[in-house]
């Protein structure tokens, strides 16, 4: 605010308010000169009536609009009621856009831009009426006029204008910054060049600030380089040999950027950069190092360099133009670091990464495993030219896998086929290792000169399960049958239970396998098997998807963990007849409820016996009871009884019936019927 003062017509000079740099100053100013105030200071005059006519009582410069005079006049020669006041500044509104007035008066106020009026409050009032006006100003320079009258009371004002800087408000763009120049003539201590930029000020009322941008001298692509709020830049060009361009852009609070000045350069430049670092990989083969690796931009060659594992330094192979190279003079089976330098036309050079490789057959190409409960399988394709002669799997707990005799591993039954593609497919399995257990594997192949690849890459397999066998069958019991003996035990609780395994027992020699019994059945029957009263010993033992058994504990099968002995039923003749007939019987045991025998007779027997019967046992009465109806021809060679009861042991014996009617017997042998359906 600036008040009214009292001024004489000594006083010689007048009060001239100006802005530098957006600081109000004062000067004075010969007394015979107009008022004259630089925007955005007001232009204020004072008048003694309420139309604004005649000459203003005084005129002077006013940086806002904010006073409260009270009940006192203005200024002196004022009355103190009906006077007016005022205000006119010109200024440039840079791009225009959606601006707020806002008023705040006792008692009237009008204001007008560029003499059109766009707020009234034009009213005697006895308390202060504000009101806001939003409005937008075209771009350029406009004149605001503000009137402010008092009739009666207490005079005080208040205006002002700003622009609305909401994003959703304000969709007008700042107008592009004027007076862009460039010098390039100062570089920085590492002699690269550095272009300093400078433009005017730009007339925006909502200016945020500026943005600089940069692009490459033939190309339409800016980068933006430095965001200030000055009017100046130094920017680091890039050292690429390559010319550059600059341009500014302003931007305002609500975000709107201007459109560019006209282009500061070119700014021509070095070249000090190297091109992008080539990506390098490697391969060895047989019969040399090979490699290969991306092309980089600007690069017109690359340099290959090559040391030993053990060597510190590196040793330039070649310049080549192509971004591939063979190595045949590395030496078989030795290890050697590559790396490739790109080079521009200035010799700025750019290495790649180090890749480590040695000259080596293929290994083993698309190795995968699989692991069944049995082990772990491993198939894998033959490189192309199927020369093979042996490979080798080497297994590990941990990783990386060593070569080792203590990893290698018997990877057995080894096959070869042939896919869909016409390749060689080679596969082994691996038996050994514990279940439950992650091994780190790596294949190596050797071809039919002798010479071994290095390894394939790296399978890590997990066998399932675990190494614990079921715990041992609880409560087995066995009963003797008339055709066997029934074995029972107490279901298994172990949840990867796969079968029983059933065995008779014997101290004398090894355990004869009876056969085996499915998971969730706990049963079987020995059997057909002859009762005949003798003592026997039978072993379960359960066994586990994973090929885990329970164990036994002692000397070899003496102690078996789960062991029933049993006395089968004795359900032998209580007699037996001398054996004198010149014929032998051998039994067998038909399916279903047929016994069956072999007659095996000396040839006199067809010359001079009138027949052959056939008697078998009968507990019931202790009586051979004959089951021929009339005697066999004395040429018969066997039998079959179709009457034998089924499900029990019974015993036959053979006579011989002379031309006299007397009787000579074979011997006695016996034959086992299983039960009905069984």
């Amino acid at each position: 605010m600036n008040p009214a003062r009292r001024t004489t017509t000594a006083a010689a000079a007048a009060v001239v308010l100006a802005t530098a740099g957006g600081l109000l100053t004062a000067v004075a100013a010969p007394s015979a000169a107009a008022t004259t105030c630089n925007a955005p200071v007001y232009k204020r005059q004072f008048f003694a009536n309420t139309a604004f006519s005649g000459t203003p009582k005084k005129t002077d410069c006013d940086s806002a609009i904010d006073q409260n005079w009270g009940a006192k006049a203005p200024a002196s020669g004022l009355p103190t009621n009906n006077f007016g006041v005022r205000w006119t500044v010109t200024r440039d509104f840079g791009s225009g856009g959606p601006f707020a007035l806002t008023a705040a008066a006792q008692d009237g106020i009008r204001v007008y831009l560029d003499g059109v009026r766009k707020m009234d409050v034009w009213k005697n009032v006895s308390s202060t009426v504000s009101k806001t006006v939003n409005l937008t100003i075209p771009k350029g320079r406009h004149t605001l006029r503000i009137d402010y009258v008092n009739w009666t009371g207490n005079a005080n004002v208040k205006f002002s204008y700003a622009p609305r800087t909401s994003a959703t408000v304000d969709k007008v763009a700042p107008l592009a910054p004027a007076g862009l120049t460039w010098d390039d003539s100062r570089p920085d201590a590492e002699n690269l060049p550095v272009t300093a930029l400078s433009w005017a000020k730009n007339k925006e009322m909502d200016l945020a600030g500026y943005r600089v941008y940069r692009r490459v001298q033939g190309t339409g692509a800016w980068t933006r380089v430095a965001t200030t709020t000055g009017t100046g830049v130094s920017d680091r060009t890039p050292a690429t040999g390559k010319s550059y361009y600059y341009e500014v852009r302003a931007y305002d609070k609500a975000g709107n950027e201007s459109t560019g000045t006209a282009d500061a350069g070119p700014v021509e430049t070095p070249d000090r950069t190297a091109p992008a670092a080539p990506v390098l990989t490697a391969e060895g083969v047989e019969a040399s190092n090979n490699l290969s690796w991306t092309a980089s931009t600007d690069a017109v060659a690359y340099r290959v360099f090559r040391k030993t594992a053990t060597e510190t330094a590196y040793t330039a192979l070649v310049d080549t133009t192509a971004t591939a190279y063979t190595d045949t003079s590395a030496a078989y089976r030795r290890d050697y670091d590559y790396k490739v330098s790109a080079l521009d036309a200035a010799k700025n050079a750019a290495p790649s990464n180090v890749v480590r490789t040695a000259r080596t057959i293929t290994p083993p190409q698309n190795v995968t495993a699989t692991v069944p409960s049995w082990g772990a399988v491993f198939t894998w394709t033959e490189p192309a030219g199927g020369d093979t002669a042996d490979y080798e799997v080497y297994r590990s707990t941990t990783s990386p896998v060593a070569q080792t005799n203590d990893n290698l591993t018997d990877c057995r039954s080894r096959k070869k086929s042939t896919d869909a593609a016409g390749d060689t497919v080679r596969s082994c399995t691996d038996y050994d290792g514990d279940q439950g257990t992650t091994y780190h594997y790596v294949m190596i192949r050797q071809n039919t000169a002798g010479r071994w690849s290095t390894g394939s890459a790296e399978m890590t397999v997990t066998r399932p399960g675990d190494e614990i066998p079921p715990p041992p069958v609880t409560g087995l019991t066995a009963e003797p049958l008339e055709y066997g003996v029934k074995l029972d035990w107490a279901d298994s609780t172990a949840a990867d239970l796969d079968h029983y395994q059933v065995y008779e027992y014997r101290s004398c020699c090894t355990p004869e396998p009876l056969g085996t019994v499915p998971a969730g059945a706990s049963e079987f029957v020995v059997g057909p098997s002859v009762a005949d009263g003798e003592s026997k010993d039978y072993v379960v033992i359960p066994a586990d998807r994973y090929g885990n058994y329970a164990k036994w504990t002692g000397a070899y099968w003496d102690i078996p963990v789960s062991r029933v002995t049993v006395t089968e039923r004795d359900l032998r003749p209580t007699t037996v007849p001398e054996d004198t007939a010149p014929c032998s019987l051998l039994t067998y045991t038909t399916l279903g409820d047929h016994g069956g025998m072999y007659i095996e007779c000396a040839d006199s027997v067809a010359e001079e016996a009138a027949g052959i019967n056939v008697y078998r046992w009968d507990r019931a009465t202790s009586t051979y009871a004959r089951v021929t109806d009339v005697p066999l021809a004395p040429t018969a060679t066997s039998y079959t009884d179709t009457t034998i009861p089924t499900g029990t042991t019974v015993y036959y014996v053979l006579s011989v019936v002379a031309a006299d009617g007397s009787e000579t017997f074979s011997n006695v042998d016996s034959s086992v019927s299983l039960p009905s359906g069984a």
